[in-house]
C-alpha cells in the first residue's frame, strides 16, 4: 500500500511535452482537496491528524489509483487546532500592524495521522493544485506556501521535514515533540512552537525522582513520537537512580495481541507507577483493553500526548493521574469563532459535514440520504450546547501552540515584505527567507512569548497536571506544579499545591523494588536484578548505614544504637571519681600515712636501741622515701597530661631507687657489722655513715641519668590507644622510648636483685634482731610483686593496665615497710621490755619452766 502510493506521488512530479522553446508539466494523478481553503496574497500550509486511518485500496494496476481517504473515528480535538489555524489567519488579516494591506490564504489538510498521506500532501504544498503548468525554463517555480504548520504526530513531521527541507519551506510544528527534530543536520527547516520530549523526559525523571518512586514501570507508542521520547526518558532516569521493570511498546495498528501482552506485563508488574509516553490513541486502546480486566491500583505518570486530554476522563484508574504539558492559555475570540459555524460553511465543507453528522448523529440527504435511519440534519441544531472535544475550550493549550506557529509565521513573512509598516505585496517571497526570519522571530502574543533557538524550539515550561475527583464525582485537571527548563539547576521543578494520588489521598504512593534498609544495614544487589532490587545485609562494626552503603566511622567515633550516625567514643583512663580510683588512691596515702607515723615513732624513740641499732639514718631516709612511693602512685590516676605522664614514671623509677637503695644500704651495714666483729677486721671503717650515704646517692644518680636521658630522647606523652577497645578511647601514657621504660624497671630489679642475694646471705648471721632476715622476706615479696607485673601489665586491658602499676607500687611498698619496719615499731610499742640492748646482743636468759 504504502509503496503504491509514494510511487503514485513521484509520477505526479513531470511529463515533459516539446513545444518549442516551451515546456508544459503535467501533473500525474489528482490532486488531493484541501480540507479548509481561503485565497490570499501569501499561503501558509496546515496538516492536522483529523482521522485516525487511512482507507486501503487494492491496486489491480488496470486503473488509475483513487484519492486517497481518511477513515476510521473523527479527532474533534485536531478539527479544533485545524480551526484554530484559521482563526489565526482571519485575525492576522484584520490587524492593521501585522502584514497591513496583505491578505494571508490557507491550504489545511487532513493527514490521517498516516505517513504516506502527510507525504502526498507535503508535495501538494510544494507544487501546487494546478494539472498543467507553462515554464520556458526547467520546470522550476517558487513554492505554492511560504511556509507550513505541521504536524501533530512526530512521525509524520519527520517525513514532512525531509520532504520540504530540500525545497527550504520552513516548518512549524504545534505539537511534534520527538527529540530528533532538533537535529539541525537532519531537519534544517524545521521549527516548533512546543518544547521538546528531550525537557519532557527530563521533567518527568525529576518528578519520579522528587516523589521517591524508584522502581517503575513505562509502556510507550511504538512511534518515532513514543520511541525518542522513552529512550530520553530511560537515560535520564538513570542518571537520577531510577530503576525500570519493563518497557514496553506498541502502536494502534499493531495485532490485537500484541496490546494483550502489554496490559498482562503491567498486570503481572511489581511496579505500582507506570510512566505511559504514549500518543492519545494508544493510551485510548489501552485503557480500554486493561478496564477488561483492572490491574492493582497504579499510579500513572502522562507525557502531554494525553495527559490533558478530557477524553480519556471516563476511566476512573486514571484518578490521580499526573504529567506534564504545556502552559494552559486564552485566546480572545476563539470559542465565539468555533461555535459560530454556519450552514454554508457545514454544507461547503465535507469535513464540517461528517462533523456535524457525527456531533448531533444526524444526517444530511443530500450526502447519505434517508437510508441510513438518522434524523435529517437541518442545520437548526445547537452547537453550543454540544460538549465535546471541539466545544471545550477549557484547556487551551496546543491550540496555543497553533495559535502561535501561524503568528510566527505571520512575522516572518512581514519581516520579508515590511519596513516601517509599509508592506509591498508585489515583491516575491521565497520560503528560504521567510526561513532565515523565522530564526531571528522575537515577539510577544497574548502574553506569551514566541522565539526559537538555534535547534529551532522554544524555551521549555511545563504545568504538571493532575486528575483530582470532584465532590460530584467528576475528575477535574487541576495545575499543580511547574517546570521551568529556564531556571537554575536543580530549582526547574516545584510544586504548588498538594497532589491528589490513586487513593484520593495526599499521601505519596510507594512504588519499590525493595523496601529501604534499616539503620546498621546496607544494600547489596540481587545479581541478575536492577540495582533498586536489593536485599539487606549487617553493616560490619564501627560501620554506620546512608541509604545505600555503609560507611565506617573516622577512628575517634562510634555508632550511635541505630547505626546512623557517628558519636565521639567515650574516653576512658583511671579517673579520681570512679571506684577503682578512689580505692587505690586512699590506699596510697593509707601507706603514706602508716610511713609518716613509722617515722614519727621513731624519731620519738631514737635514742632506743632498736632505733640505734638499725641505722637510725638509713631507716629515715628509707621511710621518707617509701612516703614518695606510696605518694608518686597517685600521679597514675586522673587524666594523663604531658607533664603528668613525664612525672609519673621518672618519679616512680627516682623514688624506687632510692628506696632499694637505702635498703642495700642497710644490708650493706648488717654484713659489715658482723665481720666487724671478727678479730682484725676493720670494714666498718671503710663504710662509715659518709660511705652509706654516697652509696644512696650514687645508686640514686644513676636512675637519676637513666630518666633523664630517656625524657631527653623520647619521654612519654597522652596517647589515645584505640586498640584495645572498639567503641571506646583509653587515653593512656605512651613510653615513648621502651627501652627508656624498661632500663628503670631493669636497674629496680638489679638492685633488689642484689639486695636480695646479699640479705639471703646474712639471713643466719648471729644476733637476737638479724635485721637480714626481714630484708629477704622483704626484697622476696618485692621481687615476686614485680615480676608478676610484667606479664599482668602487658595483659591488662585500657586504664587496668595503670591499675596494674599502682597496685604493684603499693603492694611492693607496702612489703617493705611492714617486712622491715612493723616488727620494730611493734617492739617499740608493745614489747618496751624487748627494747634493751642485752635483748638485742641474745644476752637474756630464758626463765626455766
Amino acid at each position: 500500500m504504502h509503496v503504491n502510493i509514494l510511487l503514485a506521488v513521484a509520477v505526479s512530479c513531470i511529463t515533459s511535452v516539446w513545444g518549442g522553446d516551451q515546456i508544459t508539466c503535467i501533473l500525474q494523478g489528482d490532486p488531493q482537496p484541501p480540507a479548509f481553503f481561503m485565497d490570499g496574497d501569501f499561503f501558509i500550509g496546515g496538516v492536522f491528524s483529523i482521522h485516525d486511518y487511512l482507507s486501503t485500496e487494492n491496486h489491480n494496476y488496470t486503473r488509475r489509483p483513487q484519492l486517497l481517504e481518511c477513515s476510521g473515528s473523527m479527532d474533534f480535538r485536531e478539527l479544533r487546532f485545524a480551526r484554530t489555524l484559521e482563526f489565526a489567519t482571519q485575525e492576522i488579516n484584520n490587524s492593521s500592524e501585522l502584514l497591513p494591506g496583505i491578505t494571508l490564504g490557507y491550504s489545511i489538510y487532513d493527514s490521517c495521522t498516516s505517513v504516506p498521506m502527510a507525504i502526498k500532501v507535503a508535495f501538494q504544498l510544494a507544487n501546487g493544485q494546478d494539472l498543467i503548468f507553462n515554464d520556458t525554463g526547467s520546470c522550476a517555480n517558487s513554492a505554492a506556501v511560504t511556509a507550513v504548520v505541521a504536524e501533530s504526530v512526530s512521525t509524520s513531521s519527520i517525513s514532512i521535514s525531509r520532504l520540504l527541507s530540500p525545497f527550504g519551506i520552513p516548518q512549524v510544528s504545534h505539537y511534534a515533540t520527538c527529540a530528533c527534530l532538533s537535529d539541525k543536520r537532519q531537519y534544517p527547516n524545521f521549527f516548533r512552537t512546543i518544547p521538546s520530549d528531550h525537557h519532557q523526559a527530563a521533567a518527568l525523571a525529576r518528578m519520579v525522582r522528587h516523589f521517591g518512586w524508584m522502581w517503575i514501570g513505562a509502556v510507550r507508542s511504538d512511534s518515532d513520537y513514543g520511541n525518542y521520547g522513552m529512550t530520553s526518558f530511560l537515560k535520564a532516569a538513570e542518571e537520577e537512580g531510577i530503576c525500570v521493570e519493563y518497557s514496553e511498546a506498541y502502536y494502534r495498528t499493531q495485532p490485537r495481541t500484541k496490546l494483550k501482552r502489554v496490559a498482562d506485563v503491567i498486570r503481572r508488574s511489581t511496579a505500582r507507577v507506570i510512566v505511559a509516553f504514549l500518543a492519545l490513541g494508544d493510551m485510548r486502546l489501552l485503557l480500554e483493553e486493561l478496564s477488561q480486566q483492572p490491574p492493582p491500583p497504579l499510579q500513572w505518570i502522562g507525557s502531554e500526548g494525553w495527559i490533558a486530554d478530557s477524553e480519556l476522563l471516563r476511566f476512573n484508574m486514571c484518578i490521580g493521574a499526573v504529567g506534564f504539558v504545556v502552559q494552559r492559555s486564552v485566546i480572545p475570540g476563539l470559542r465565539n469563532f468555533l461555535l459560530d459555524l454556519s450552514s454554508e460553511q457545514v454544507l461547503k465543507s465535507p469535513l464540517l459535514t461528517e462533523f456535524w453528522e457525527r456531533s448531533f448523529s444526524c444526517s444530511f440527504k443530500r450526502q447519505t440520504g434517508s437510508s441510513s435511519g438518522l434524523p435529517v440534519c437541518d442545520c437548526t441544531e445547537d452547537l453550543r450546547a454540544l460538549n465535546n472535544l471541539y466545544t471545550d475550550t477549557s484547556q487551551l493549550r496546543i491550540d496555543n501552540m497553533v495559535y502561535k506557529a501561524t503568528y510566527a509565521i505571520a512575522h516572518a513573512i512581514h519581516a520579508t515584505l515590511c519596513t516601517d509598516k509599509q508592506c509591498n505585496k508585489n515583491i516575491k517571497v521565497e520560503p528560504r527567507q521567510v526561513f532565515e526570519q523565522l530564526k531571528r522571530v522575537n515577539f510577544t502574543r497574548n502574553n506569551y512569548s514566541v522565539s526559537f533557538d538555534a535547534n529551532g524550539d522554544p524555551v521549555a515550561i511545563y504545568e504538571l497536571v493532575n486528575w483530582q475527583p470532584q465532590k460530584d464525582g467528576s475528575i477535574k485537571f487541576v495545575t499543580v506544579g511547574i517546570y521551568d527548563a529556564s531556571q537554575p539547576k536543580g530549582q526547574e521543578f516545584s510544586l504548588s499545591r498538594a497532589v491528589i494520588w490513586n487513593d484520593g489521598s495526599e499521601k505519596v504512593p510507594a512504588s519499590v523494588c525493595s523496601a529501604s534498609c534499616d539503620p546498621g544495614t546496607r544494600k547489596a544487589v540481587k545479581k541478575g536484578k536492577p540495582v533498586c532490587c536489593y536485599d539487606c545485609i549487617n553493616c560490619a562494626e564501627g560501620e554506620i548505614s546512608n541509604d545505600t552503603d555503609c560507611y565506617r566511622c573516622p577512628p575517634e567515633y562510634w555508632p550511635n544504637k541505630d547505626n546512623d550516625k557517628c558519636l565521639p567514643k567515650p574516653v576512658e583512663f583511671l579517673s579520681w571519681d570512679e571506684i577503682l580510683g578512689i580505692i587505690l588512691a586512699a590506699f596510697s596515702i593509707a601507706g603514706s600515712s602508716v610511713a609518716l607515723i613509722m617515722a614519727l615513732v621513731f624519731y620519738k624513740n631514737r635514742t632506743s636501741p632498736i632505733v640505734r641499732a638499725n641505722n637510725s639514718e638509713l631507716s629515715f631516709m628509707l621511710l621518707f622515701s617509701l612516703t614518695l612511693c606510696f605518694l608518686c602512685s597517685l600521679t597514675f590516676i586522673g587524666r594523663p597530661t604531658e607533664w603528668s605522664c613525664m612525672l609519673r614514671h621518672t618519679a616512680f623509677g627516682i623514688t624506687f631507687v632510692l628506696c632499694i637503695s637505702c635498703v642495700l644500704g642497710k644490708t650493706l651495714v648488717v654484713l659489715m657489722a658482723f665481720k666487724a666483729t671478727l678479730p682484725g677486721n676493720n670494714a666498718m671503717k671503710w663504710f662509715g655513715p659518709l660511705q652509706q650515704r654516697l652509696t644512696v646517692l650514687g645508686f640514686t644518680l644513676v636512675q637519676v641519668v637513666i630518666c633523664v636521658l630517656w625524657l631527653k630522647i623520647s619521654p612519654p606523652v597522652p596517647y589515645k590507644n584505640m586498640q584495645h577497645y572498639k567503641e571506646k578511647i583509653v587515653l593512656e601514657c605512651s613510653l615513648g622510648s621502651g627501652i627508656g621504660f624498661w632500663a628503670v624497671l631493669g636497674y629496680i630489679g638489679l638492685l633488689a636483685f642484689l639486695c636480695f642475694v646479699l640479705a639471703f646471705l646474712a639471713r643466719k648471721l648471729p644476733d637476737n634482731f638479724n635485721e637480714a632476715k626481714f630484708i629477704t622476706f622483704s626484697m622476696l615479696i618485692f621481687c615476686a610483686v614485680w615480676i608478676t607485673f610484667v606479664p599482668a601489665y602487658v595483659s591488662s586491658p585500657g586504664k587496668f593496665t595503670v591499675a596494674v602499676e599502682i597496685f604493684a607500687i603499693l603492694a611492693s611498698s607496702f612489703g617493705l615497710i611492714f617486712c622491715i619496719f612493723a616488727p620494730k615499731c611493734f617492739i617499740i610499742i608493745f614489747r618496751p621490755e624487748q627494747n634493751t640492748k642485752k635483748h638485742l646482743m641474745g644476752k637474756v636468759t630464758s626463765k626455766a619452766p
